[in-house]
């Protein structure tokens, strides 16, 4: 999905979420938005890394302006995908933000031990959860300053 508009830098968003259902209405909740953007999407936490790293298929990836992280992943778990990204010098001044449907306290613990930016609870109400992207969108690409690559 690529929404540009302005001259602005278009925003890479990266989509780190497994579950077909989660990754439209996240894609749906940001359709709208008045920041140009495009939102890269893989399914798994080997691809995650892959792309992060321009391997393979991604060589030619844009490096992502966000990372919205699911923890639940097939083939290589979020909290690694996490600890991979904060433990390498090329991706971790990149914001992540866990989005999941995870409320466990040792999750939430350990992905801030992991250097984690946020970490935020995926609503089942679709109001909220179009709420909660929103708010993610407002303030990660419009309100904060990112580092440069």
């Amino acid at each position: 999905m690529v929404s540009v508009e302005t001259d602005e830098k278009l925003k890479t968003i990266f989509l780190v979420e497994d579950n077909k259902a989660d990754i439209r209405l996240i894609q749906e909740a940001l359709k709208n938005s008045s920041v140009p953007h495009q939102v890269m999407i893989v399914r798994d936490g080997m691809d995650a890394m892959a792309y992060l790293r321009q391997e393979g298929e991604y060589a030619d990836a844009p490096r992502p302006d966000l990372i919205l992280l699911d923890l639940n992943l097939p083939k290589k778990d979020g909290r690694e995908v996490l600890a991979e990204i904060k433990a390498d010098p090329n991706l971790k001044r990149i914001p992540v933000v866990v989005l999941t449907t995870s409320k466990n306290e040792d999750d939430i613990s350990q992905s801030y031990e992991l250097h984690v930016n946020c970490y935020i609870t995926k609503s089942r109400n679709l109001s909220q959860l179009f709420k909660i992207v929103k708010g993610i969108e407002e303030f990660w690409l419009e309100t904060v300053t990112l580092p440069s690559e």
